[in-house]
């Protein structure tokens, strides 16, 4: 395959539409600013000292912890995500340091065994039946249901106690603004009645979030779509034949043995992950260069009037959507993952009800905050490891629903 022509802004320099720091609309305590430090890597570094961020190592992406060693977690995700989004922020001239501090927190409120605690705990949320679903919901608690980037919000906002004069870690809006990635109608309007004009006004208003945010959100996408080939096959759960029927996969496989005849296994996989990663970073760099170019946008202001614009050309979009749909089929619903997230769902509901039937279980409220006790117990269970959860529900129940 050709190199693609294309060129990089030089280095350092910020593009009229990117977030800048000297800029910011600011944190919601407001505080000094760093000597040596620009806010938005001010915003990084508190993510990366921050207790939520320390847990990302044992909560799990497909394969739960205690199935390897080798298999991705929520923190090597969430580092693929920050230096795939620093390359792409670098071409187009965004600012790297908010992209990097947006993709190290953007998991940060996501529970213990990946989507299959998230579906649970949100079921658990919804149900109606036992005391403590007749509890009023606090008003410092969003309305109904589990939303794992809402729940990000949270913990950067509330639920890491770290400093005497506020709560959480205080970022400042633009990376606050991409942490909440989705967010429902009526957590946005919760949100905006708290922080008029705040992260939830966008949901409100059908606006878009900086550039900045959207690159998080494609990068994102781009580690999804390697990772999981390279943890489905080392798994055993998929194979190189199974892969040839995905067209942006097997592309590169047919490119890289007509460069090398004799590559197979590894060497032949991780070289072909490779450069279907480099392709995809190459299309979103231009098609988002086009996709600005086209409709004129000069200032962060217009990014967010506009429609997004940072993402994969029409033919990669497409590309990227059939893989999607390859692991969905072949290895998020084989049958070895089922059995194992329906039992990580049970460890999660068993949790949840065990906890509202006995508050004493959780650790004490702190002292000014007025969440129910379902909330309370949500908080709780979304912060776990999958180790932990694993133990205490052991604990509790007595029950051992996983090995090892």
């Amino acid at each position: 395959m050709d190199a693609p022509v294309w060129t990089t802004q030089p280095s350092g320099a910020l593009a009229p539409y990117a977030c800048d720091p000297a800029r910011s609309r600011g944190r919601r305590y407001p505080e000094p600013a760093a000597p040596t430090r620009n806010a938005f890597q001010r915003d990084r570094d508190r993510v990366i000292h921050s207790t939520a961020f320390r847990r990302l190592v044992y909560k799990t992406q497909v394969f739960l912890n205690h199935e390897g060693d080798l298999f991705r977690t929520r923190l090597t995700h969430s580092l693929e995500v920050a230096q795939l989004g620093r390359s792409i922020a670098r071409a187009l001239g965004l600012h790297e340091d908010l992209v990097e501090a947006i993709a190290l927190a953007h998991d940060l409120g996501h529970t213990p065994f990946g989507h299959a605690g998230q579906d649970a705990l949100n079921a658990c949320l919804h149900e109606d039946d036992g005391p403590a679903a007749q509890e009023p919901r606090g008003p410092d608690e969003p309305h109904g249901g589990f939303e794992h980037n809402l729940q990000s919000l949270r913990v950067v906002d509330a639920l890491e106690e770290r400093y005497p004069a506020f709560d959480g870690l205080n970022l400042c809006f633009e990376t606050r603004e991409g942490i909440l990635k989705h967010c429902s109608r009526a957590n946005a309007e919760w949100l905006e009645v708290r922080e008029p004009g705040g992260v939830g006004a966008r949901f409100v208003l059908g606006q878009s979030p900086s550039l900045e945010a959207q690159l998080a959100n494609v990068a994102d996408e781009i580690a999804y779509n390697a990772h999981d080939i390279d943890d489905g096959v080392r798994s055993g759960l998929l194979t190189l034949e199974q892969l040839e029927a995905v067209p942006l996969f097997d592309q590169f496989r047919r490119e890289v043995l007509a460069e090398f005849p004799r590559l197979q296994g590894r060497r032949l996989l991780y070289e072909s992950i490779r450069r279907m990663l480099s392709a995809q970073v190459y299309d979103v760099i231009d098609a988002t260069r086009a996709a600005l170019r086209d409709a004129g946008v000069r200032t962060l202001d217009e990014v967010r009037a506009s429609r997004p614009l940072l993402g994969f050309s029409a033919g990669m979009r497409q590309a990227s959507a059939e893989l999607k749909r390859f692991l969905l089929v072949n290895l998020y619903r084989h049958p070895q993952v089922l059995e194992t997230t329906a039992r990580a769902r049970q460890v999660v509901r068993d949790l949840y009800r065990a906890y509202c039937a006995d508050p004493t279980l959780l650790p004490a409220p702190r002292p000014g905050v007025r969440v129910s006790l379902r909330r309370r117990a949500a908080d709780h269970i979304a912060g776990m490891t999958d180790r932990y959860a694993i133990r205490e529900h052991e604990r509790l129940t007595g029950q051992r629903l996983f090995g090892g």
